[in-house]
C-alpha cells in the first residue's frame, strides 16, 4: 500500500508543517538555553577560581607582611643607630647639602 500525499487535505499539511517548524524552533531554544547555561557555569567557575587565587595571594602577602613586621619589632637595633657628632647646620643636626 502506497501513501499518496495528494489525498491529504491542505489544512492537514499546513498543521503538520507548523508542528514540524515549532519542534525545530523548540529544539533550537532548548539547545541555545543549554549552551548559555554551560557558558555561564564555565564563566562562574573561572571567576571563582580567579577570585579564590587572588584572595589566597593577598592573604599570603598580608600574612608575610605581618610576620615581617612582628619580627622587625622584636629585634632590638638601638645599638646600631647611635647619634654621631656632626657639625650643626641649624636646627637639624645633620643635613646633606647637594648642588649648593
Amino acid at each position: 500500500m502506497q501513501f499518496d500525499l495528494s489525498a491529504v487535505e491542505t489544512s492537514t499539511l499546513v498543521f503538520i508543517g507548523t508542528l514540524a517548524i515549532a519542534a525545530v524552533l523548540a529544539a533550537f531554544v532548548l539547545v541555545a538555553g543549554l549552551v548559555a547555561l554551560v557558558l555561564v557555569g564555565a564563566g562562574k567557575l573561572t571567576w571563582m577560581a580567579i577570585a579564590t587565587t587572588l584572595l589566597a595571594v593577598v592573604h599570603g602577602i598580608n600574612t608575610g607582611w605581618d610576620r615581617l613586621v612582628h619580627r622587625a619589632a622584636a629585634v632590638d637595633r638601638a645599638g646600631d643607630f647611635q647619634p654621631q657628632p656632626s657639625p650643626s647646620t641649624g636646627t637639624y643636626p645633620r643635613v646633606i647639602l647637594r648642588d649648593s
